[in-house]
C-alpha cells in the first residue's frame, strides 16, 4: 500500500538527537508550519492538511520518536514530553528554521505546549487541537489540576487496555471487534459515523507504533490507592503522567506568540468527561470500586487548558478558542473546511 498521497514527501532529517522522519510537500518552499501528531498515530494523519494549506506556506510533518519511520530511540517519561519536544526543536535546527508555527493534535499539544514554555521566541505562532491538558492526562482535579495522593495515581502505562494492546502487537488490520485498531479511530478518534479518507492508510499509520516499557504503552506502578496502578518512568503514557508533565506556569514565557486552541466538541478522549480517564469510567461504573467524586473526581481536562489559556491572555499574550460541533477527537479530518478557514486566519494574522 502507499501510504503518501500525491504530492507528499518523506524525507528522514538526521538531527543531533536521533533521525526523524518528516513529512513535506515536494518541491513547496514558503513559511513553515510543522505538525507533531497525537499517541498511536504519526505524521500521516496530517498528509490532507497538508496538501489543503495554502501554497504560501511549507508544511513539515513530523514522526515522534517510536512512531513512524523515526528512530525508536527509548522514552524517558520522567522528563514530562522533553525527549518528543528537544526532537521537534532538535529537527527544526537541523532544518535550519528559525521561526516557526508549530499545530500539535492530542499528545502532540503536550509536546507544542513544552516547545512554548522552553523557547517562545522560536514560534510564531502556537495551535493546540484537542490538546492533552497542561496539567497531564488522569490524576488530577479541578481547574488548577490538583495531583492524586499519591502523585501519579491513576495514569501513565497502566491505564492502556491490554487487548488493545495486544492488536496493536498483532498487527490487526481488520474490523473485527471494538478493540481493532481500525474500529478504535472510528469510535474514538473521530465521532462515528464518520469515516475518514484514507482509512487505510491511518490504521497503519497506528500500527507503526513501537510497543513495550520504553515506548507504548511504557511500565506502571502499583498502589493500594483506587484504582491500584501509578505512573511509571518510562514510555508514552507516562510522559503524560501529571508527576512528570505539568505546565502551570505558561503566563511567565516571553515573548507570547498568538494560541489557537480548536477542539471537537464531541471528543471523548480529551474531555471534561473522557471515557480515557478512569475516574469517569468508575462513576460509570466500568472499573468496579470508585471511591466517589470526593476521593478520586473527574478530571476536568478542558476546563483545565481553558484556565491556564485564560492565565496566558491576563499576562499580556492572546488565545482564541475554536470549538468544532459534530466533531470528535479529530477535527482537522472531521470537519477539514472549518478547521482550515480558522487555522488559515490564524496563520495569515501571525504570519
Amino acid at each position: 500500500m502507499d501510504l503518501l498521497l500525491p504530492g507528499i514527501i518523506a524525507a528522514r532529517v538526521p538531527t543531533d538527537r536521533l533521525t526523524v522522519n518528516t513529512l513535506q510537500i515536494d518541491g513547496r518552499d514558503g513559511i513553515p508550519v510543522v505538525l507533531v501528531h497525537g499517541n498511536v498515530s504519526s505524521a500521516l494523519f496530517w498528509q490532507r492538511l497538508m496538501l489543503d494549506l495554502p501554497e504560501r506556506y511549507r508544511p513539515i510533518a513530523v514522526d515522534l520518536r517510536g512512531f513512524g519511520d523515526t528512530d525508536p530511540e527509548p522514552v524517558d517519561a520522567t522528563r514530562g514530553v522533553r525527549d518528543y519536544a528537544d526532537d521537534v526543536r532538535a529537527t527544526l535546527a537541523a532544518l535550519q528554521l528559525d521561526r516557526v508555527h508549530l499545530i500539535g493534535w492530542s499528545m502532540g499539544g503536550g509536546v507544542v505546549l513544552q516547545c512554548l514554555r522552553d523557547q517562545p521566541a522560536a514560534l510564531a505562532s502556537v495551535t493546540l487541537v484537542n490538546p492533552v491538558s497542561p496539567f497531564g492526562f488522569g490524576g488530577t482535579s479541578g481547574v488548577d489540576g490538583v495531583p492524586a495522593d499519591p502523585p501519579g495515581l491513576g495514569s501513565g502505562g497502566g491505564t492502556a487496555n491490554p487487548q488493545f494492546v495486544e492488536r496493536l502487537a498483532a498487527g490487526d488490520r481488520s474490523g473485527d471487534g471494538p478493540l481493532a485498531p481500525r474500529n478504535v479511530l472510528l469510535a474514538h478518534y473521530v465521532k462515528p459515523p464518520f469515516v475518514p479518507d484514507g482509512l487505510d492508510y491511518m490504521v497503519e499509520s497506528m500500527l507503526s507504533t513501537r510497543l513495550g516499557p520504553d515506548h507504548y504503552p511504557g511500565d506502571l506502578g502499583v498502589t493500594q490507592t483506587w484504582p491500584g496502578l501509578v505512573a511509571g518512568s518510562r514510555g508514552v503514557l507516562n510522559t503524560m503522567a501529571p508527576n512528570h508533565f505539568r505546565i502551570d506556569d505558561l503566563q511567565v514565557v516571553e515573548p507570547k506568540p498568538p494560541i489557537l486552541w480548536v477542539r471537537g466538541t464531541d471528543d471523548v478522549i480529551v474531555s471534561d468527561t473522557s471515557l480515557y480517564d478512569l475516574a469517569r469510567l468508575g462513576e460509570l461504573g466500568v472499573v468496579p470500586g470508585w471511591p466517589g467524586p470526593e476521593a478520586y473526581p473527574v478530571q476536568p481536562m478542558v476546563s483545565q487548558t481553558r484556565g491556564v489559556l485564560e492565565r496566558y491572555a491576563a499576562a499580556g499574550g492572546r488565545y482564541r478558542e475554536v470549538p468544532i460541533a459534530d466533531a470528535g477527537h479529530s477535527p482537522f479530518l472531521e470537519k477539514p473546511a472549518e478547521f482550515l478557514a480558522a487555522i488559515a486566519e490564524h496563520l495569515a494574522a501571525a504570519s
